[in-house]
């Protein structure tokens, strides 16, 4: 079962504002019973009154049933169930309200669309009133910005549609199965289906897919409700009421809670909005989603950023006001003075970074979604990428959770399972005499006895091993080792269950009890001599679980023959010794018992604590060991190679199991956590209590270490401290409460990733920076993941290659936009303003670079495939690599942006002084030129200038671009084309768009007078390209040196 999106499919989070809102409507509740209705005004009263109305908790289970016209045994017919789901809809919360508004509001003003607008109405402005006359080209400057205000809020709009497309193909993707009786039978389906009536069964680990009343619960059954209360401890679940306000009794399962541990079987009594979940949600409006870890980082830079544009804009103001307009009045006047501001802010403020980082994710999310692999945030994108600890469950997550029986042992006889039906058959032949392997049958017995697995009714007729099963691995293994030797089925009938404790990791075993229904099945589940002394009156407690937990509640055991002996030193040796060659196999070991419990030594009846308690007395001694099963689950195929590519990328990988020490180690070894020989591998006594001068195990040599959970207990700080610096370890037999310390351990010195599926992981996965589950998991533990892969584990590399990529593309969409969109933009303004200089590249064609030609290429960097050492890396270390270091900033500014701005100032010049305007005559003219200079032929000469200018920027911008790509390989390791590791073709459209941009503003008569703007003589577009060839040819030897010299000055300065 399982009701795995209930909260993904809302935008509201239960986690952040539920809890408040719960406890306001549970106190309500009370208040409601003695106030007037007429002071219920507000939905939050409507809502409490109408929970307070409900009676299901304080009926009783048959009133209920009858209510709701259902049977426990045969559930809801389909005629039934198709009346109500035309009544009540399907089980599902409706859509939120949009806030259309809000979400309009957000595409136009959002990133720094508020920048664009007042930018226009300034340029604006300055064409009119204060332009005399008015310049054309402030309006078509004003115009371009507003345009691009706009076609900013559409691209936020449709990455906001494209977004909500990618997340909405995902909710849907993990499966959501009930277990359901409907007609008699018990079934599969999806839980959206699910109606008021429905007969639910839950077990440890689900999710409860609806509100329902328990009409069965085992002692031990526990609800955790924090999602929607808060509180941290789990709540007993009971069949009688235990309260007359519906949200605190416990009788009731409220949809969205999770079952810890037990099990129980539910009536439906409401689904959807009518669920305590969805009236609630209702309430509250949709909560305000944290920036993420890389969103601040990106703010943090645009903060600095826009800071040196104030400042430079201040120095602006401030030349301008206290120099120019005293000394040079006529040099720039008010007009051009707000369009020189104008320009410094569109030219200092990288437009193109929003959306690259907006696109970036969405990228990512897009290949997350085609690799099966479901984010539930954008943190955790970016915390995969510096991951440096996994801490690996074993079962279920580097095995594939498909175990099967292989071996049993029988006494001191260990046979296979096909040897062991063997010899069943020889049993039953009468022509072997004295030869009677009864002991087959009693461990038959008690693993298809106790034993919470069913079959599903709708696959009886297929292949025992084809055959669906409900429940978990384990007991699916030893209920089809069971049916192997007879139908499970008549030897439950046989005998009628009257008490239940699941399976646990803290007790590490199962027990049942039962009294005989009919004395078919008596022989082969005792020995000869027990079933003849069994009464009607008597109880059959049987026991599974860990061996090193029950050997010692044992007193005697049966033979093969099926006889029982008294268990003396040697055989407990005996078994010992066979538990641990089957955990040195890398097998799973099961210990089976029972105890005949005559009807005089019980004194409470089945049902009540009483009696619950005394069951639990009885296991505790004199138990018989009807035998020893070993189960086999195999590696997941992929995790070997998994495994070793994390190591590669300077990831430790750690096993974390709850098994036997020795089957952990075989499987940590056959997987690659653990390379050196059992032999070599150190345990508890290799840790020092205290610091040694002369400690001989150095943080160097510290390589393998094999500990167990109650070793564990005894670690003292520095013991944890030598702990943390191993390479690999294998922890063993661990509780849910020690994987969690070891989670937190580890947390002081890097980033954590746990991974998990059961519901021993739920705490550790939640601690965890990247909790990461399995779509095969627990509900409770892909709750509390921050990450599920649906499909093979070898997703996880994937995850942390994307997660590093994220990082590394907007660190090159920086770079790319820093040199000619910031820095060689900004000096023509100051040129012009301190040293008299014309402004040599327009305002106009700034806001053209900034918001097309460089924008279009940021974005397309977000679509770079990894380098080929991008998992060769250590990981990032959040403390100390920021998104802008100062490495990026040299390299943008004092490297890239240097060479461009010389190289386009140079060419710019170089053109009018060839055409008679020498650059001495230039420098602080503040417009005063020399009378041999013509105003109107120094005017057009300018405007061609300018577009020289503009032309070196933009072609130097393509080979900036090619550069840029990688930040330690060669272009020709990481071609942009025919190679599909490699290649990005987007950067050649986006090369094209820049060169249309070009050809659109240079080139067009009708628009050339108005922008100021001319076409550029034919060799200022190819000198460019030898330009743009030293910036890529510099960069490629740069990146050489770096890769061959990864120690050296360079590499130190490598961004």
């Amino acid at each position: 079962m399982s009701i795995r999106s209930v909260r993904s499919r809302r935008e509201v989070d239960p986690s952040i504002v539920l809890p408040i809102q719960y406890h306001t409507v549970s106190i309500q509740i009370e208040e409601s019973k003695q106030k007037d209705a007429a002071t219920l005004s507000k939905a939050k009263d409507a809502a409490s009154k109408e929970l307070s109305s409900l009676q299901w908790h304080t009926i009783s289970t048959d009133e209920a049933l009858r209510r709701l016209s259902a049977s426990m045994t045969e559930g809801l017919s389909d005629e039934q169930v198709a009346r109500r789901q035309k009544e009540y809809g399907r089980n599902a919360p409706s859509p939120p309200k949009s806030h259309a508004p809000q979400k309009y509001f957000g595409y136009f003003f959002r990133g720094f669309g508020p920048v664009l607008l007042v930018g226009a109405v300034l340029v604006f402005i300055a064409w009119k009133p204060l332009g005399q006359p008015p310049a054309l080209a402030n309006l078509a400057l004003g115009i371009v910005l507003v345009a691009v205000f706009f076609i900013q809020a559409a691209f936020n709009m449709f990455q906001d549609w494209s977004s909500s497309r990618v997340m909405s193909s995902i909710k849907n993707m993990l499966p959501e199965d009930s277990i359901v009786i409907r007609s008699g039978k018990q079934t599969s389906l999806d839980a959206r289906e699910l109606v008021p009536g429905d007969i639910v069964c839950i077990k440890a680990g689900n999710k409860l897919p609806a509100d329902m009343r328990f009409l069965q619960v085992s002692s031990d059954a526990k609800f955790d409700r924090s999602i929607l209360t808060g509180e941290s401890l789990p709540i007993a679940a009971t069949v009688n009421s235990t309260d007359d306000n519906y949200l605190e009794t416990r009788c009731i399962g409220l949809q969205g809670t999770h079952c810890v541990s037990g099990s129980c079987t539910g009536l439906v009594v409401a689904t959807g909005d009518r669920t305590v979940f969805g009236r609630i949600a209702a309430l509250t409006n949709e909560p305000k989603s944290k920036m993420t870890t890389l969103e601040k980082e990106v703010l943090y830079f645009v903060i600095i950023i826009c800071s040196i544009m104030l400042a430079m804009i201040t120095v602006v103001l401030i030349v301008w006001g206290a120099w120019l307009r005293k000394v040079h009045p006529d040099w720039i006047k008010v007009p051009t003075l707000i369009v020189d501001c104008v320009s410094v802010a569109v030219a200092f403020i990288p437009e193109g970074l929003p959306i690259a980082l907006t696109a970036g994710l969405t990228i990512t999310a897009n290949l997350m979604r085609k690799h099966k692999v479901l984010c539930k945030s954008l943190k955790t994108v970016e915390t995969l990428g510096s991951v440096s600890v996994i801490c690996s469950d074993k079962t279920g997550t580097l095995t594939e959770n498909l175990m099967t029986v292989t071996e049993c042992t029988i006494g001191t006889h260990t046979i296979t399972v096909d040897g062991a039906e063997e010899e069943l058959e020889m049993s039953a032949a009468p022509a072997v005499a004295g030869i009677v392997t009864t002991g087959v049958d009693q461990v038959r017995a008690i693993a298809g006895l106790c034993n919470a697995a069913e079959f599903d009714a709708a696959t009886t007729d297929l292949p025992i091993e084809q055959r669906r099963v409900f429940g978990d691995a384990t007991d699916k293994a030893v209920l089809r080792f069971s049916e192997r030797f007879g139908p499970v089925q008549h030897l439950r009938q046989c005998w009628q269950k009257t008490y239940e404790l699941a399976f646990n990791s803290k007790n590490k075993f199962m027990i049942r009890t039962f009294s005989m229904f009919k004395p078919d099945c008596l022989k082969t589940t005792l020995s000869e001599r027990e079933a003849h002394h069994f009464k009607t009156g008597d109880t059959l407690l049987t026991i599974k679980g860990a061996p090193d937990v029950l050997i010692s509640r044992c007193s005697s055991f049966v033979n093969n023959a099926g006889d029982v002996h008294p268990f003396d030193e040697d055989m407990r040796a005996a078994f010992e010794g066979v538990k641990d060659m089957y955990s040195s196999q890398g097998k799973r070991c099961l210990l089976l018992a029972r105890k005949v419990i005559p009807q005089g030594e019980l004194r409470h009846q089945p049902g009540t604590s009483q009696f619950e308690d005394e069951i639990t007395e009885q296991a505790k001694s004199d138990l018989t060991l009807v035998g020893l099963v070993a189960i086999v689950d195999p590696l997941r195929p992929e995790i070997r190679e998994v495994v070793s590519t994390l190591r590669g990328a300077g990831i430790r990988v750690f096993m974390v199991t709850g098994d036997f020490a020795l089957t952990a180690l075989a499987i940590a070894q056959d997987a690659g956590i653990v390379k050196s020989p059992a032999s070599s591998v150190d345990n508890v006594s290799a840790l020092p209590r205290e610091e040694h001068g002369n400690d001989d195990k150095s943080s160097g040599s510290r390589s393998s270490l094999l500990i167990s959970g109650p070793e564990l207990l005894s670690l003292n700080e520095y013991q944890w401290k030598a702990l943390t610096e191993y390479e690999e370890i294998v922890f063993a037999r661990t509780t849910p409460e020690q994987k969690l310390r070891i989670v937190k351990e580890f947390q002081a010195a890097g980033v954590v990733a746990m991974t998990g599926d059961g519901v021993n992981d739920a705490p550790s996965l939640k601690a965890a920076d990247v909790g990461i589950a399995l779509g095969s998991g627990s509900d409770i533990a892909i709750e509390a993941a921050d990450m599920v892969l649906l499909e093979s584990f070898s997703s996880v590399v994937v995850a942390v290659q994307y997660g590093r990529v994220v990082f590394d593309n907007l660190k090159k969409v920086i770079c790319y936009l820093l040199p000619a969109g910031s820095f060689a933009e900004f000096w023509p303004v100051m040129t012009n303003v301190i040293f008299g200089l014309p402004q040599i590249l327009s305002s106009f064609l700034m806001i053209i670079i900034c918001c097309f030609t460089d924008c279009a290429a940021a974005t397309v960097l977000s679509y770079e495939k990894p380098e080929a050492d991008v998992l060769l890396r250590s990981p990032r270390n959040v403390k100390k690599d920021r998104l802008v270091n100062w490495q990026l900033v040299i390299h943008a500014y004092g490297v890239l942006g240097v060479i461009e701005t010389i190289a386009s100032f140079s060419m710019a010049y170089w053109y009018l002084e060839k055409n008679g305007i020498p650059f001495r005559a230039l420098w602080f003219s503040f417009g005063n030129l020399p009378g041999w200079i013509d105003p109107d032929y120094y005017a057009a000469k300018l405007d061609k200038a300018s577009s020289i200018y503009f032309v070196n920027l933009v072609v130097m911008q393509w080979f900036n671009l090619l550069a840029v790509r990688t930040r330690r390989w060669s272009l020709f390791q990481h071609p942009p084309a025919f190679n599909k590791r490699t290649q990005n073709l987007y950067l050649f459209p986006a090369i094209a768009f820049a060169l249309s941009m070009a050809i659109l503003w240079l080139y067009i008569p009708q628009l050339q007078s108005i922008l100021g703007t001319s076409p550029v003589p034919v060799e200022h577009w190819f000198l460019p390209f030898a330009f743009g060839l030293f910036i890529l040819l510099f960069d490629e030897g740069r990146k050489c040196l770096v890769r061959r010299h990864p120690n050296s000055m360079i590499a130190r300065l490598a961004w």
